[in-house]
């Protein structure tokens, strides 16, 4: 939406605050006096060094440039304005305040787009919050760049106009060019094609696979316990394989975010498989998490309905694992500056690898352990029971056999496939959505306490096994909990309704350094 007053005009546009869109209004204002470029309404550096910009691809574009007092105004001016994507907008509203562009050429329309010094538009992030922002004020048409347009085009109800020059845009808003149609972008990820991570592609550890496949439907946490070389990394990038597909929500979600942090790939739409994200040990607590002067997107909200996949766990810094604890529980990530705050979603699943010990070799069969048993505890001790209380599996991977490993060979059995795990997984979280509707849970493990109650209901042997782990492992009520919420997930792949004292035990396996301490 545009309007002009005089020798004032205004620009509707959207920038970000968090993962979502929010409406800025762009004034230029053009008065009599020296010249000078004047921008205010909180501008970051990028959004400043857009005078620049704007003026040269002003004049590139044989458009006249006006040698008078300029003001732009980004209204709410009370909120920060980010990055280059103003360009656009301010240099459309500059020609329409200088009489170039009629006014009424940009009616019900909004602007988005950074400019080269040669007037070309190159494309910016988050341009599909920014879309739903636009498309709930109202407006009927959005200009974007040529490589965002896919990605606007995934907000229905709005005509998205792809731009590649300023000429360009002067062209499509006076009627001299025809606005070209925009694909709704490639989807990306989806069914995974054969030669992607399959769990038929590992031989042997049934135990660790049954925890993966549990993991995946109740949304658990998993530590993989294991000498190197036993699989823990092969097992954990084929658990996205396993869940269910996304729904166009949480499509729209992970885009968003994806969006947000400019990691979107040139020219796609909807992003179709859950995200799978494996930060080095030496990332940092900001990375991890978000957060940092200008609040940015961290790994866990990357990760968001995927996998968060951390590697050689006691490597990581333990202030950096220590930030986990609020997103793990909470599943977002709160983000508080002087003024204002932002949330970021995070609702992953974590899935952790470390060794037993410094060597490795601890529970190796064949191998001996050089470490000293205060060795093992300083390297256990890195992890803060704290954090391992909200894990719920954690699961000893052993070395395979050689018979389990020649699955070449007459001698060596097929493992079961990725799609018939997720065939089952995807029955048990039906089941468990079913059980859920109503609730702001959507699986086994984000169930409160009440729920818990109300759907792990013991019998007498269950009581007194779990009793007996209590006092035996020393199980903290939050490890009490989640040994329950693990039990209903195993009676829900089970397809039964009633907890049993086989569904504890199991879900007490799952417990390896609970035994190894205990």
């Amino acid at each position: 939406m545009t309007t002009a007053q005089g020798d004032l005009a205004k620009v509707l546009s959207a920038s970000l605050q968090g993962v979502d869109g929010f409406l800025v209004e762009v004034e230029v204002d053009l008065s009599a006096g020296l010249p000078h470029f004047a921008m205010v309404g909180l501008p970051d550096a990028a959004v400043r060094e857009s005078r620049e910009r704007v003026r040269a691809a002003v004049k590139n574009a044989d458009f006249d440039f006006p040698v008078r007092r300029i003001t732009v105004n980004l209204a709410p001016a009370d909120i920060r304005k980010e990055g280059p994507r103003f360009d656009l907008p301010i240099a459309l509203g500059v020609l329409v305040a200088s009489g170039q562009v009629p006014a009424s050429a940009l009616a019900g329309a909004a602007v988005l787009g950074e400019l080269s010094l040669t007037g070309e538009c190159r494309a910016v992030h988050g341009v599909l919050p920014a879309a739903l922002a636009i498309r709930a004020a109202g407006c009927r048409r959005f200009l974007v760049p040529e490589g965002n347009a896919a990605e606007a085009a995934v907000v229905s109800g709005l005509e998205i106009w792809p731009v590649r020059t300023l000429s360009h845009a002067v062209g499509l808003l006076a009627g001299r060019e025809a606005p070209g149609r925009p694909s709704r972008g490639r989807p990306r990820g989806g069914a995974a094609p054969v030669d992607e991570a399959d769990f038929a592609d590992v031989g042997g550890q049934e135990h660790a696979k049954r925890s993966l496949e549990i993991a995946a439907a109740g949304g658990h946490n998993v530590l993989l316990i294991g000498p190197p070389g036993t699989g823990k990394t092969m097992l954990a990038r084929r658990l996205p394989g396993i869940l269910p597909p996304l729904t166009r929500e949480e499509s729209l979600e992970i885009t968003k975010i994806h969006s947000v942090a400019g990691r979107l790939p040139a020219g796609a739409g909807l992003l179709a498989s859950r995200p799978f994200r494996a930060p080095h040990h030496t990332v940092s607590d900001v990375g991890l998490v978000g957060g940092g002067a200008t609040p940015r997107v961290g790994e866990v909200s990357l990760a968001h309905l995927g996998v968060l996949f951390l590697d050689e766990l006691p490597e990581f810094h333990r202030h950096v694992l220590e930030v986990l604890r609020q997103p793990i529980e909470d599943g977002h990530v709160s983000i508080v500056r002087a003024g204002y705050s932002v949330d970021y979603p995070a609702r992953f699943s974590l899935i952790a690898a470390m060794n037993p010990c410094p060597c490795g070799n601890l529970t190796h069969p064949t191998k001996s352990c050089r470490c000293t048993p205060p060795e093992v505890a300083r390297y256990r001790s890195r992890i803060s029971g704290p954090l391992l209380d909200r894990i719920d599996l954690h699961v000893e991977v052993p070395p395979v056999a050689w018979g389990r490993l020649a699955l070449g060979s007459a001698a060596g059995p097929s493992a079961e496939p990725s799609r018939v795990i997720a065939a089952r997984v995807s029955v048990a979280r039906a089941r468990s959505s079913r059980r859920l509707r109503g609730s702001r849970a959507h699986m086994n493990a984000q169930m409160t306490p009440r729920q818990v109650r109300a759907a792990c209901r013991l019998d007498g042997p269950s009581e007194e096994l779990l009793k007996a782990a209590v006092a035996q492992f020393g199980l903290s009520a939050r490890g009490v909990d989640r040994a329950l919420k693990v039990s209903r997930t195993i009676a829900d792949l089970g397809g039964v309704d009633a907890l049993a004292a086989e569904h504890v035990a199991e879900a007490l396996q799952y417990r390896a350094l609970d035994r190894m301490e205990a």
